[in-house]
């Protein structure tokens, strides 16, 4: 029996929204070849279920999307599928020919969430004693993330910075955020004398995170050359604007080599440079430090709640990722110590 073909009537509704969203979108040919193929494959689907285009229904929809999730289509894929359709009908809403649109209240499946990506600690031990290349002088070399020499007043800044990024998991906002003290209008500091930093989170949470003596010792080491950054008005004994007020960068914790506030694309660049000469194959990230020391600390105490205070998460829900995280850490090592492993169907040694 021949497979039945689109007929005539369904072919020109394809052809004339084609030709719509082509002259009223004004689409790049990309675009369109991709709109393209969408309808092209509600078009078959429409006729080997044997129902014209107009009498599409929402199960029919939606069986169309389990077809795909099965032959392995991914969610985000049949969601931009969906998007496509829903468009074609809602076009065929407007031209009188449907009364309801039969992909609106259908939904891709969810795709799996992917597992932060944290360091192991080897590798973060790696990145924090690794030691920074230091050649050049602050007048001449670029915060651009090169993997080339820095500076000694880099090397620290960016030491302070890893420090308390793996060791107290900050945020990179609450990391640019923090001011050299606690006077107004700090919204972030480091109190060393309590071994605290104070920042004001997500949600405008504050919170208070213990910081290591490592961290302290780099930050220590940070302040005692910061100023070299700072213009001459900004340094102790200097002038300051007219108003009397600090400038930002005169508080600011973090600053660049221009004594402004350091951003977060510096950020970035300068943890990017740090982790290619510690030797990672992998660039380091700021978050990428955050959930490190959030999966180290679960990994040790195998305390939830704790890790959640720690980061300052809202719900319970948004730390537990990390639980995973942390059976992964512990298949891996039960794969390669336990003599009767061999899940993977290679029997053991």
């Amino acid at each position: 029996m021949a497979e039945p073909a689109l007929s005539p009537a369904d072919a020109e509704l394809v052809r004339r929204y084609l030709q719509h969203v082509q002259v009223e979108k004004r689409l790049a040919a990309r675009t369109l070849a991709l709109y393209t193929i969408d309808l092209n494959k509600l078009a078959a689907a429409a006729v080997t279920a044997r129902v014209a285009l107009t009498a599409v229904q929402t199960h029919h929809v939606r069986r169309w999307v389990a077809q795909m999730h099965a032959g392995g289509r991914s969610g985000r894929g049949i969601a931009l599928i969906l998007s496509g359709w829903r468009g074609f009908y809602v076009w065929l809403g407007r031209m009188g020919l449907m009364a309801h649109n039969p992909v609106q209240d259908v939904r891709a499946p969810k795709a799996p969430k992917p597992l932060p990506k944290a360091l192991g600690v080897d590798e973060a031990m790696q990145l924090v004693t690794a030691p920074a290349r230091v050649g050049g002088d602050h007048g001449t070399t670029p915060e651009d993330g090169v993997n080339g020499p820095i500076d000694a007043v880099q090397a620290a800044r960016d030491q302070c910075m890893v420090e308390l990024l793996y060791g107290s998991g900050l945020r990179l906002g609450e990391l640019l955020g923090l001011d050299v003290n606690g006077a107004p209008p700090a919204v972030g500091w480091v109190d060393a004398d309590a071994a605290e930093v104070h920042v004001l989170g997500k949600g405008s949470k504050r919170r208070t995170v213990p910081v290591g003596g490592p961290a302290l010792q780099a930050l220590a080491t940070w302040m005692a050359v910061r100023d070299q950054w700072l213009p001459v008005g900004g340094r102790p004994g200097g002038q300051i604007d007219g108003a009397g007020a600090l400038a930002d960068g005169l508080r600011a914790l973090f600053i660049n080599r221009r004594g402004k506030r350091l951003s977060p694309q510096q950020t970035r660049l300068a943890l990017r440079q740090r982790s290619l000469q510690a030797g990672l194959a992998t660039p380091v990230h700021p978050h990428m430090l955050r959930h490190s020391f959030a999966s180290h600390v679960l990994q040790s105490s195998g305390d939830l709640r704790a890790v959640q205070e720690l980061l300052g998460h809202a719900h319970i829900a948004t730390t537990q990722v990390y639980t995973r995280l942390d059976f992964q850490h512990l298949a891996k090592a039960y794969d390669a110590a336990h003599p009767r492993a061999g899940r993977k169907g290679t029997p053991p040694k």
